[in-house]
């Protein structure tokens, strides 16, 4: 390849190459213009002087799986006739622009088509095995990179569906433990039970290096962290406490108003604090008439008061004047409330040490959800496994 063609393959029009340097994951071209004059574009006049020469970074198009950045050394001229400065513009790059345009079509590319394996076969040209095994072997090099990092302090615990066992017909479910400190997904597990996931989390070294783990109020997930991770403090999530009185709040309002006035759902639910002075002046005297839901409200809108205490002091105090506040209420639904709370009081107290809820797992969860979605559904687990380590990392 000649000389001239091998600067528009790797630079653009118009620019010689001065230097290259490697880096990690970055190719740096240094180059500059060899343009000798310009055009005025507020007098017309043909510029040849030189004013001065700036420098500018110009991400381009990766090549070889690297990223490439042009350093392209631009000349600004000044003009005989109106005596001003003007800066050359070089062909590729618009004005202004940080990228190239052979960057932004190749977004476009990238973007458009490698939606799934399909298109990805159809562009390089090879077979449906040959990309699926390569695609996973490179998944599986990259969670090899990652192996044997040590446990985080702060980690969190939870699940969602994956398929359903033909065999006898119910829901598989898979485990997802998610790393706060890298905000990555550290493991999937194909299982809830303890003595399953202490066998597919052991390989992971420095379990005593975690000090607190977020979870929903799962029984199962507790006796594991409790004997998995000595020195571990379980923080229940903020969302799934505060959830626990409007289950309760939807059964009764089904019942008194048979899914009438649904707009009533939402103020129900709603936190006082941002109602407005006077739809909640009403709306209280109006709960007033239904006494058993009038009572479930204000339990909710205790269990928000409680999260909202600035100290671990004050919340513990909340929590008791709550927990007997229950004691003494009719409703069942109420009274196995208090017994989850009394259950889990040590864990919902610990937030307020802390700070730290189950949201970035959650959000985990969504994107778990997508990739399932995208893929149609996965058969093999270790594959669903290394796509989501990925995707996650």
């Amino acid at each position: 390849m000649s000389e001239t063609n091998l600067t528009k393959f790797l630079l653009l029009p118009k620019l010689e190459l001065i230097d290259f340097k490697y880096k990690s994951n970055l190719t740096l071209y240094q180059c500059k213009t060899t343009s000798k004059s310009l055009w005025c574009h507020h007098c017309g006049l043909e510029c040849f002087t030189v004013h001065d020469r700036r420098v500018v970074k110009i991400k381009d198009a990766p090549h070889a799986i690297k990223q490439k950045v042009l350093i392209i050394t631009k000349k600004r001229f000044r003009c005989s006739g109106c005596k001003k400065v003007i800066t050359e513009n070089v062909d590729g790059i618009s004005k202004y622009a940080r990228i190239t345009e052979r960057l932004q079509r190749h977004l476009l590319y990238i973007c458009h088509n490698f939606a799934n394996m399909k298109s990805a076969r159809k562009h390089l040209n090879l077979g449906n095995k040959t990309i699926y095994q390569r695609h996973y072997k490179q998944l599986d090099l990259e969670w090899r990179k990652r192996k044997n990092d040590p446990w985080p302090k702060n980690i969190g615990i939870d699940e969602h569906s994956f398929c359903k066992n033909k065999k006898y017909g119910r829901r598989e479910f898979v485990s997802v433990v998610v790393d706060h400190n890298s905000k990555r997904v550290r493991e999937l597990a194909p299982c809830r039970d303890s003595l399953t996931l202490k066998q597919v989390l052991s390989y992971i070294p420095g379990r005593e290096n975690v000090q607190n783990i977020t979870m929903d109020l799962s029984p199962t997930y507790r006796s594991f962290a409790q004997s998995f991770f000595p020195n571990a403090k379980i923080v229940a999530d903020k969302f799934h406490v505060i959830r626990l009185p409007n289950r309760i709040l939807d059964i009764y309002r089904n019942k008194i108003f048979k899914n009438k006035k649904l707009k009533l759902r939402k103020i129900l639910l709603m936190d006082s604090t941002k109602m407005e002075y006077w739809k909640k002046k009403e709306f209280w005297r109006e709960l007033e008439n239904y006494p058993q839901l009038n009572e479930i409200y204000w339990i909710k809108e205790a269990v928000h008061r409680l999260y909202r205490c600035r100290s671990y002091k004050k919340a513990k105090r909340s929590l008791i004047n709550l927990t007997d506040h229950l004691a003494l209420t009719t409703i069942d639904e109420l009274k196995s409330l208090r017994k989850t709370l009394m259950k889990w009081s040590e864990e919902i107290l610990n937030y307020f040490k802390t700070r730290l809820t189950n949201a970035r797992t959650e959000g985990f969860n969504t994107v778990c959800k997508q990739v399932q979605r995208r893929a149609y559904g996965y058969s093999s687990f270790y594959n669903y496994r290394l796509k989501v380590l990925y995707a996650c990392s």
